[in-house]
């Protein structure tokens, strides 16, 4: 074993007291070296995402020393860049193993460093976080959370003063104070009920909430005159994560009262006991769900994941199925929908924009050219389309934006907050389908116009595993050797390729790959942010469905060779 590897597990094994339950951790591993190379081959990553891993005793595991470590490191951050009265810290947690925990160690930290700590006093959703560091006028917030990740998983996501997660400049910055900050030695803290007694810490009032849900319901884009039953029979899952009672609370107070919710999924639990991966763009997750739906003959499932910022949904086909919907499916509806009814109603701003990410569906373009709006492509992460937010608002155009999205089912409709939010969407995809079913028109019948007026568009993605170490390792060498060159995909001749490493179209530089392939396919390769993983996102235009099906199966399986 690398003797810098087993200096960092004696150091831990020395300092982590014996009564704390990392401790028993870190002396079962004590004669697995394997084990014990996992946990400390390297510190976990923090960057625009913050942290994210699994739980654990090491330098690569998510608890409470690398959870005081970081918050340590941002409020040196903030102590350096801000003036004593911005320096405040707003903070939430969703439903996962010590998330809150963890979330009163981070506020422990920022509290014994003099920042006044704004937290909530139960579980919140992401986009309530975001809108209450804005509310509340602080320099920085945290939410810890995995969002979607496994149950093993947990997280820490930072966000800038403008309620967006932080961005590159930012997080090196904050990265450089993190290095510095020796986790046994260097961290000041102290008692959580001791800091809510003197002041340094405060539960976030229930106004502040109550103000979220007025925004969400601010979202609606019909008039008094349109015509819509709201006695739609939706079906709702919260995935045992954190948004039950704020999307009930929207949706109810809308006229939204029809709704069963999952009862086994209601309440939260970070074991996710019956849906091992919460992730509302995997099916499995949604099974339950649409075991509900059938037995409620509900017309609607909406699952929101356990941060709920991710919302997925499935409909009625014609079968009397349920169909689920891609994230670029229901991004495509959605986009479609709010600029038909904003023209319809008088309210689209005079030079609408809408932005969305370079790996979600390219129809969104040929849409909003009928409508007049200008489309905005970012990289992959809701930040930047929160960054797109901001310079709007800098030029006095906050007005201007109508819409932002990404493929992996995250959608935002206002400007209250700057991260992607599931209330929004789940309140908005409620209106929508009520709209068109009063219509006589199902999702899936508007979605198919869609298509005969602009073209079939498939967008799919296929996700690569590489756990551990040689994971790691593997999945440099396989960005590196495509990097390099290459000619085909299959029996596709690669005609074009993009390094946005290189810096491309004004963005950021990234790790990212586009090949652009004779058959017509398109295909971007990246590694994920918060998980390990190697993303293939594969988009095919064709007259029907059935080529594109055949050019996309055709991809997939040289993809498969190629990579692994």
């Amino acid at each position: 074993m690398d003797i810098k590897i087993e200096k960092k597990y004696e150091e831990w094994l020395h300092n982590v007291p014996s009564e704390n339950d990392l401790y028993i951790e870190l002396t079962a591993m004590k004669n697995n070296s394997t084990l014990i190379e996992d946990a400390f081959y390297k510190d976990l990553s923090f960057g625009t995402a913050g942290l994210r891993g699994v739980i654990g005793a090491g330098t690569n595991r998510m608890n409470i020393f690398t959870v005081a470590k970081t918050s340590q490191g941002i409020a040196n951050y903030i102590n350096k860049n801000f003036e004593s009265e911005h320096r405040k810290m707003a903070i939430s947690y969703d439903s996962r193993i010590k998330s809150k925990d963890f979330a009163k160690t981070a506020a422990a930290v920022f509290a014994a460093n003099g920042i006044k700590v704004y937290i909530y006093s139960s579980l919140m959703p992401v986009p309530c976080l975001s809108f209450a560091v804005r509310y509340l006028g602080c320099a920085s917030g945290v939410m810890i959370t995995a969002s979607h990740n496994p149950a093993k998983y947990n997280g820490y996501k930072v966000y800038d003063k403008y309620g967006c997660q932080i961005g590159e400049e930012t997080a090196s910055a904050i990265f450089d104070e993190i290095e510095k900050t020796d986790a046994f030695k260097d961290v000041k803290t102290g008692n959580f009920e001791e800091f809510l007694q003197n002041g340094m810490v405060n539960y976030i009032d229930d106004k502040v909430y109550d103000a979220f849900i007025y925004e969400v319901k601010r979202q609606s884009v019909l008039s008094d005159e349109d015509f819509v039953d709201k006695n739609v029979s939706i079906l709702y899952t919260p995935l045992n994560g954190t948004g039950l009672h704020p999307v009930l609370r929207a949706l109810k107070e809308s006229g939204y009262t029809n709704i069963t919710v999952v009862a086994e999924q209601s309440q939260p639990d970070g074991n996710f006991p019956t849906c091992p991966y919460p992730n509302p763009e995997i099916r499995e997750a949604m099974a339950l769900g649409i075991e509900y739906a059938g037995k409620n003959d509900a017309d609607i499932l909406i699952a929101t994941d356990p941060d709920c910022d991710r919302v997925g949904i499935a409909v009625k086909d014609k079968t009397g199925g349920y169909r689920l919907l891609t994230g670029n499916e229901t991004g495509i509806l959605l986009f479609d929908f709010i600029c038909r009814m904003r023209i319809k109603n008088g309210t689209m701003p005079q030079n609408p924009v809408a932005v969305k990410t370079i790996v979600s569906t390219g129809l969104v373009e040929k849409i909003a050219a009928k409508y007049g709006v200008k489309i905005v492509n970012v990289l992959t992460g809701f930040k930047y389309i929160g960054e797109q937010i901001f310079l709007l608002e800098e030029k006095g155009e906050e007005a201007s934006y109508i819409f932002g999205f990404e493929e992996s089912y995250g959608y935002l409709t206002g400007t209250y907050v700057r991260d992607k939010d599931a209330v929004n969407a789940s309140f908005l995809i409620c209106e929508m389908f009520a709209y068109y079913k009063s219509s006589g028109l199902s999702l899936i019948e508007r979605l198919n116009e869609i298509y005969s007026e602009f073209g079939y568009r498939l967008d799919v993605l296929k996700s690569y595993t590489f756990e551990g170490v040689e994971g790691f390792s593997q999945m440099q060498k396989l960005m590196a050797c495509l990097r390099n060159g290459i000619n085909c995909i299959g029996d596709a001749k690669v005609m074009k390729s993009l390094d946005y490493s290189l810096g491309l179209e004004n963005l950021p530089k990234a790790d990212v790959l586009k090949f652009f392939l004779s058959n017509g396919a398109e295909v971007i390769i990246r590694p994920s942010g918060t998980e390990p993983k190697i993303k293939a996102y594969i988009s095919v235009n064709a007259k029907i469905k059935e080529d594109a099906e055949n050019i996309k199966e055709k991809v997939i399986v040289a993809l498969d060779d190629l990579i692994k």
